[in-house]
């Protein structure tokens, strides 16, 4: 027989301050090449003659700005949660992708605005020196290797906002690449080629930022995990013991992190607290061990599917009960023998049990009969829908 699955918390990840120190590191190393990129190509393209050059320097200094967004981003939304911010500020790493995504989006028109315009008037071309290639060619392999570096640790850390930077700096190569292409169609003679690369490469851009601004905005808007993923959560839950169905599943996502609640229906309705509990735990503890994205899972046990069964609201609650089991009893033999009195809400009524000495069957030998007097007992109360007599 296999050992039971351990239903405590998942082996440790990266997270809080040590998550944000991750975060700083790459970046700064980032922007130390963004600033370097920057300085080094707009010199560039004033000494070589190169619009698109002039202009990859300044797409470099917009990722130095951007970095410095992340920067900030990161380090209030690792701020652990308080009183007033109970899930912490993984929002803040969200709304910051929003707004670098807008970013990138506004490059892309930027790089379009002068390929049009340089389609349309031929006059603002010059004639470039070669060595533009080699400082584009450089800043192509720099910015490259920024982005494998910076997505490696946007994986691990599963954090949007380092794969957005990640994607920023790609844009930059990406806009490297049309400097190569433009500066090589113009020593060959074909003017428009630089224009034309720039648009395409625009439209790659902006495409990488519309898809990450929006991805970030459906998560502030508490959009579901995909369908697969839910399935797979659905799959995870009714593996465990005790759990006959679930309903009311619902997800969402915050910096990376998937949060899920989940109203689970137990297999026998009168099961103890305490167990109703246990499984509880493991369903949660499963999950987050099991689905790579989920970090905290909040479960309600329902003995019934609330959803299909009469409501039971009204019912009071077991003080009161009680008092009204108690008056009822107060003229029954052995009632003054009750050990304990269990209580059942189920399907809009109370289910009784009621636990007695052993001794009292042995006496009266008819445990039928003492069973049928309690129940004769509560009458036709229809708050209660039936009574058991346990012996112990």
């Amino acid at each position: 027989m296999a050992p039971p699955e351990p239903i405590g918390e998942p082996a440790a990840v990266v997270s809080g301050p040590d998550r944000y120190a991750v975060v700083r590191r790459v970046t700064l190393i980032g922007s130390v090449a963004d600033l370097g990129l920057g300085v080094l190509k707009i010199l560039g393209g004033l000494a070589y003659q190169s619009h698109a050059l002039i202009a990859d320097g300044i797409h470099s200094l917009s990722d130095l700005a951007t970095d410095v967004m992340v920067l900030v981003a990161a380090k209030h939304a690792h701020v652990e949660a308080d009183e007033a911010h109970p899930y912490g500020h993984g929002r803040i790493e969200t709304v910051a992708t929003v707004a670098l995504g807008l970013a990138l989006v506004a490059v892309a028109l930027a790089v379009a605005f002068d390929g049009v315009r340089e389609l349309l008037d031929p006059s603002t071309h010059w004639v470039p020196d070669p060595w533009a290639i080699w400082l584009a060619l450089a800043s192509v392999v720099v910015k490259e290797g920024i982005y494998h570096y910076t997505m490696h640790y946007a994986r691990a850390l599963r954090s949007k906002l380092l794969r957005a930077n990640a994607w920023h700096s790609r844009s930059d190569a990406a806009s490297s690449v049309v400097v190569i292409i433009g500066v090589g169609g113009t020593m060959l003679g074909v003017d428009y080629l630089d224009a034309v690369a720039a648009i395409v490469v625009a439209w790659m851009i902006a495409k990488i930022g519309y898809d990450l601004a929006r991805q970030s905005i459906a998560e502030l808007i508490d959009t579901a995990l995909d369908p697969e993923q839910v399935e797979e959560i659905r799959r995870v839950i009714m593996s465990v013991d005790g759990v006959r169905d679930l309903h009311l599943l619902r997800t969402r996502q915050m910096a990376g992190r998937a949060l899920v609640d989940v109203h689970i229906i137990l297999s026998d309705p009168r099961l103890s607290v305490s167990e109703g509990h246990q499984i509880s735990e493991t369903v949660r503890g499963r999950l987050i061990r099991r689905i790579e994205d989920v970090e905290d899972v909040t479960v309600h046990i329902d003995p019934e599917d609330d959803e299909h069964v009469a409501p039971g609201r009204h019912l009071a609650l077991r003080r009161e009960l009680l008092e009204r089991l108690q008056a009822m009893w107060q003229s029954v033999d052995g009632a003054d023998r009750i050990k304990r009195v269990n209580l059942h809400y189920l399907n809009g009524r109370v289910h009784v049990e009621v636990e007695l000495p052993i001794e009292l069957a042995r006496e009266e030998g008819d445990a039928a009969a003492i069973e049928a007097r309690f129940a004769r007992a509560i009458g036709a109360d229809r708050d209660f829908g039936g009574l058991r007599v346990l012996f112990s």
